[in-house]
């Protein structure tokens, strides 16, 4: 077993911070237990198990910083990780954004742990792969997929006092199901902390449909037309544009939230007044860690208010050089919406196009967040509220920003994560104008 309990991590993070001679030292404990199984063509391919825990030493002497790791943890490998630390600090340069490790924090704990999650075994993990794979068989269709899930915690002490342990749990997991031909692919995926409510055959009958409907795709010119993003689709766009929202890059020069002349556009009108992004740790349903990345305490925070944005992250040295209040990264963004389903937009709507996903985007203009990607495992084109029939794959060029300004209405928040791992809730969204340049053979 990989997860200690807090009187562990703690007692271990005690003897780390009293060994050290530096002017200061920061100690981090992480561990996890995860578990995963893969299959394809119908069949499981791969399984496993993977635990792990690492011990992580920060010391500074001045404003020489030096870091070691270590995942052994007697009482003489515990000295060696602190002194390792210590030479290398010694030997390196000073640093001139080196800000003292924080005070002693007051951490308000989160529901980010499920035991049902935590207790997975390899037999559930088969049964889901088994409920995956059966009805595609049935119905001679082909599936694909991976489930990974797993529990974790995290500890931390440093030599002002401070010290914060909470444990968490996920689950991951993505279903691709082809027709026998090739020609026509439906995908489906779920991201949740507690595994409870989770039904891969139900995740898997909405796979199976759209890989039905999609054969015989036929080509749309491309061009900018009315578009229903699903969550999942949006996420993909929506989650890179928040990388974005750093005060410094802004600051300098380097991001859209950059403004004319010098500084950000904090107050300036940037999005339709729809839009409403913001962070909370506590969140029903998507609670994270309750501190950050620098270990200051997660509030519940506003990024964007009726459209105009209302803060930006301000790392330490960055918030203590411009006079601000530090704000580091948030451990989730929720987007707010309206009540109705994908459903009910595609009924709503007279023509545009339906996306299931969105896959392989990529930066073209930081500037603008121009991005490129392609849509994957379903597009369909809809007509007086119907979908008509599936479209060629199209790849697009977009910017969030453009996006969220071509808003025709937003549906209900659900939760989903992009590549990069963050965690989201996202409403569907149907959009004007939204760019396609190109067609794509892939399905």
């Amino acid at each position: 077993m990989a997860i200690m309990t807090e009187a562990e991590a703690k007692t271990i993070l005690d003897k780390v911070v009293a060994l050290a001679t530096a002017d200061e030292c920061t100690a981090q404990l992480t561990g996890s237990d995860q578990g995963n199984i893969r299959f394809a063509l119908n069949n499981v391919s791969t399984s496993g198990a993977v635990s792990n825990t690492d011990l992580a030493v920060q010391v500074a002497f001045g404003r020489r910083v030096g870091t070691a790791t270590i995942n052994e943890f007697s009482d003489a490998a515990l000295a060696r990780v602190v002194q390792r630390a210590e030479a290398l600090a010694k030997l390196a340069p000073e640093s001139p954004e080196f800000v003292p490790a924080v005070g002693k924090q007051s951490y308000r704990a989160t529901n980010t742990f499920s035991q049902a999650t935590a207790a997975i075994t390899p037999d559930q993990r088969a049964e889901i792969a088994r409920a995956s794979i059966a009805p595609c068989r049935a119905e001679k269709l082909i599936a694909a997929g991976f489930l990974e899930d797993g529990q974790s915690f995290v500890a931390f002490a440093n030599s002002n006092g401070n010290f914060g342990y909470q444990r968490a749990t996920l689950m991951d997991y993505t279903c691709t199901v082809r027709t026998e031909d090739g020609r026509g692919s439906g995908w489906v995926g779920s991201n949740l902390q507690d595994i409870s409510g989770f039904s891969a055959a139900r995740d898997v009958d909405i796979a199976m449909r759209k890989a039905s409907a999609s054969v015989e795709a036929q080509a749309l010119e491309p061009g900018k037309y009315t578009v229903i993003l699903e969550p999942a689709a949006a996420a993909g766009l929506i989650g890179f544009m928040t990388r974005y929202f750093d005060a410094r890059q802004a600051d300098e020069g380097r991001s859209f939230l950059s403004k004319a002349g010098g500084g950000n556009k904090i107050g300036q009108q940037v999005f339709d007044p729809r839009v409403d992004l913001y962070s909370d740790p506590a969140h029903p349903g998507l609670a994270t860690m309750p501190w950050d990345d620098e270990g200051l305490p997660r509030q519940r925070q506003s990024w964007v208010e009726k459209g105009r944005v209302t803060d930006m992250m301000y790392s330490r040295f960055w918030a203590q050089k411009q006079g601000k209040t530090a704000r580091g990264m948030p451990g989730n963004l929720i987007m707010a919406g309206g009540t109705k389903s994908t459903a009910d937009l595609v009924r709503e709507t007279e023509r545009g196009v339906l996306v299931t996903r969105t896959w392989y985007i990529r930066m073209v203009d930081p500037q603008t967040v121009l991005l490129t990607g392609l849509t994957r495992d379903g597009t369909f084109y809809i007509e007086n509220g119907q979908i008509k029939y599936p479209l060629k794959n199209f790849r697009f060029n977009e910017s969030p920003v453009i996006m969220l300004n071509n808003i025709d209405e937003l549906g209900r928040p659900v939760r989903v994560s992009d590549e990069g791992g963050l965690q989201m809730m996202i409403p569907a969204m149907r959009l004007r104008d939204f760019t396609f340049t190109s067609l794509s053979d892939a399905v």
